[in-house]
């Protein structure tokens, strides 16, 4: 029949024929596979309750333990009796508060930069920061492994977007060579890439930015607290704050909270904050998010022992899983990708770990090919090598079952 006699309810149950459509959720729990949303039940500590039982937690973003820290709960606590539980509005009209001001200059210090701006969400950082500062005339640079809320982020600017090959120098400046005007060029990547747990290549970044007049990004919400001088982050390892000229950080991670910032020069932080729709038309980071993210910030300022312990559980892991045998890519971060490149495998390793007390991350098809499929073993600053141990066993011992290694 013509789409055009087809009669309008007919062509309104096509939304609800296309969500019908997508059966993979629904296969995977028919195969007893399903490994997303698993409800935990406790704090988001080295070991969860989950369906009553303990787990060893090692898929958590929580780098340094933090998020169940005392002074980190109580500066939340005491937040919401001096503020209460929200701000009602967005930052740009009702929603700014003295604690957001006093958290804004203690991460721009931190980062080493003249200002600072606080989001609600990282996400939101990426969405509202680069489409406010590109136009039409401008152009956006990308590594192919940018986090999804900067590829958001470049569908939200009219700016002419490219991708690099990634952590590829000679991908970049080929791209930068053909566009080597004088339009605005923001190169933006991630300082510790989610998955694949690398750095990126900043000092060769810089290099090439300053030969073809290009500005510099970093998207430090996995660095943050994890690397640098006390875990200021990618810029700060490679002594390069001043070649990088915007860093954006989250509070998702080290930092214990929820919420985001940007910081950059006063005349950029002031120009974003009347120009980044998701600060101006978004409603503001909570009192208690905004107080924990301060408390954590001064933990790791004061307690930089933390660092180094989360660095002697990254090598100890490390080093164990590369002598199981185990293929972890260019992994060198507390982020450790191992690689069992099948996704059906992926989701029987995942939930076999789950069932025998372990919890991980599996990353597989849409979101990497299918051959690049993974575990994302995850570690924070207060496991101890008995749970690491305990873990690697479990892994190397399923693995070998699936034939994995």
């Amino acid at each position: 029949m013509n789409t055009l006699l087809k009669s309008p309810a007919t062509r309104k149950n096509r939304l609800v024929q296309r969500a019908t459509d997508f059966d993979l959720p629904d296969n995977l729990k028919r195969l007893g596979l399903y490994p997303y949303f698993r409800v935990i039940e406790s704090d988001q500590d080295t070991e969860v309750m989950i369906d009553g039982k303990p787990v060893l937690m090692f898929g958590s973003n929580s780098y340094l333990g933090l998020t169940n820290h005392p002074e980190v709960k109580w500066a939340a606590n005491e937040a919401v009796r001096l503020y209460g539980t929200g701000c009602a509005g967005s930052r740009f009209l009702n929603g700014t508060l003295d604690i957001h001001l006093d958290l804004e200059e203690q991460l721009a210090e931190f980062v080493g930069k003249e200002a600072a701006l606080v989001f609600s969400t990282g996400f939101q950082v990426n969405i509202g920061v680069i489409p406010a500062l590109l136009n039409r005339h401008d152009c956006l640079i990308l590594d192919e492994l940018d986090h999804a809320s900067i590829i958001e982020g470049s569908r939200l600017s009219f700016s002419k977007t490219l991708k690099f090959k990634h952590n590829d120098m000679a991908s970049l400046e080929k791209i930068l060579q053909s566009h080597d005007d004088d339009r605005i060029k923001l190169i933006v990547v991630d300082g510790i890439f989610s998955m694949d747990g690398d750095i990126a290549n900043l000092p060769e970044i810089a290099k090439l930015a300053e030969q073809y007049g290009a500005n510099i990004m970093v998207d430090d919400a996995h660095a943050l607290g994890v690397i640098g001088q006390g875990g200021r982050g990618t810029a700060s390892h490679f002594g390069l704050t001043g070649k990088t000229d915007l860093i954006m950080g989250t509070f998702s991670k080290s930092l214990a909270s929820i919420g985001g910032f940007i910081a950059a020069d006063k005349s950029v932080i002031n120009f974003l904050k009347h120009h980044a729709r998701s600060l101006m038309f978004s409603a503001s980071i909570s009192p208690p998010a905004a107080a924990s993210a301060r408390a954590a910030l001064n933990i790791i300022k004061r307690e930089p022992e933390r660092i180094e312990r989360l660095w002697d559980n990254t090598h100890y892991a490390l080093q164990n899983l590369k002598q199981m045998g185990f293929d972890l890519g260019h992994s060198c971060t507390p982020i450790i990708p191992i690689y069992v490149r099948d996704d059906l495998k992926t989701f029987q390793l995942a939930i076999r770990l789950l069932n025998e007390g372990v919890f991980v991350n599996p990353v597989c098809s849409p979101g990497v090919p299918s051959d690049s499929s993974l575990i994302r073993f995850s570690l924070m600053a207060t496991h101890t090598f008995e749970q690491i141990d305990r873990a690697l066993s479990k892994i190397y011992s399923i693995s070998r079952k699936l034939e994995i290694i």
